[in-house]
């Protein structure tokens, strides 16, 4: 019986000492365990700690230069209501004058820069300079983007999503806009070309180049000058009665509503349909001019 005891409580003890083992082996384990979890959400804490230090410093720089921008805005706003004052602009764009001399300039910078001059002959063989091939691929592309998206994407979106009256008064704030840039743009790409390609040395493609870029430049300015005041004047009155009838918020459409009747307002509005669609076939007609020159540039195009 002292036997057996003594070798039931070994066996006691050796199965306490096994679970005992087993204890501190999972302990140790589930210690590891901890460790590593703890590092991993470490690391994850620094990352997302990084992150939001530049979301913050993107904010802030994003705050910072949008209200740097709007204090910019606001000083020209007032220099040039300061302006507006003035006599000098009221005799500039108040009266016809200062339009048949700007065109007169106009007609005069491009003969000057289409007639041949001993210079010109002598730096026709000259290699072209890599910026003003840039200028002048710029100037181009720019035309040809501002034309696309003024006349298929802006006018025709703002037309069919906001009410008559809205896209009326964006279309006076963009009109002038697009069509001095376009002229400013149209010059610089037909002054260019020719300084490298002289009268003398015109073929009848570049001549019809040429041409077309000259055709396109004085529309332009010739739509800037003479069609979009008056369009615009137009615009101011029919809106105002318009208004005052209560009518003008439809989207998509043209609705007079009670002034269908009225011969005064009929009578703008004629007037007004009029020179919109002259100067919508002049938009075409310039297009037509730069879709013209693309091809020239396409076929001239040796890196493909």
């Amino acid at each position: 019986m002292c036997l057996k005891s003594s070798m039931g409580v070994e066996a006691a003890d050796a199965i306490v000492r096994q679970q005992a083992g087993l204890i501190k082996a999972k302990e140790k384990y589930v210690k590891l365990h901890d460790e590593m979890v703890t590092r991993e959400l470490e690391i994850i804490g620094q990352k997302q700690a990084g992150s939001l230090c530049l979301v913050d410093v993107a904010n802030y720089l994003l705050a910072t230069s949008s209200v740097k921008y709007g204090a910019l805005l606001d000083a020209l706003q007032r220099h040039y209501v300061a302006v507006q004052r003035s006599k000098t602009y009221k005799i500039l764009f108040h009266t016809a004058q200062p339009a048949h001399v700007i065109m007169i300039a106009a007609v005069l910078c491009v003969m000057s820069a289409l007639v041949p001059t001993t210079e010109r002959v002598n730096a026709a063989g000259h290699p072209h300079s890599r910026t003003t091939s840039f200028i002048y691929l710029a100037s181009f592309v720019m035309h040809v983007g501002a034309q696309i998206w003024m006349t298929f994407v802006s006018g025709l979106s703002l037309y069919f999503a906001l009410p008559r009256h809205t896209f009326g008064e964006v279309q006076r704030v963009l009109f002038p806009r697009y069509f001095t840039l376009n002229a400013c743009l149209s010059l610089t790409t037909l002054l260019i070309f020719v300084k490298h390609h002289p009268a003398h040395t015109w073929d009848t493609e570049v001549a019809i180049q040429v041409g077309g870029m000259s055709g396109a430049f004085f529309l332009e300015l010739l739509i800037r000058l003479y069609l979009t005041p008056p369009l615009l004047h137009l615009i101011v009155q029919k809106n105002t009665l318009e208004r005052a009838a209560g009518v003008g918020n439809e989207i998509g459409r043209h609705n007079p509503g009670p002034l269908k009747h009225c011969p005064h307002y009929l009578k703008i509005h004629a007037a007004f349909r009029r020179v919109h669609v002259c100067i919508a076939m002049g938009n075409m007609l310039t297009m037509a001019c730069t879709v013209l020159h693309l091809h020239y540039i396409a076929s001239k195009l040796c890196v493909l």
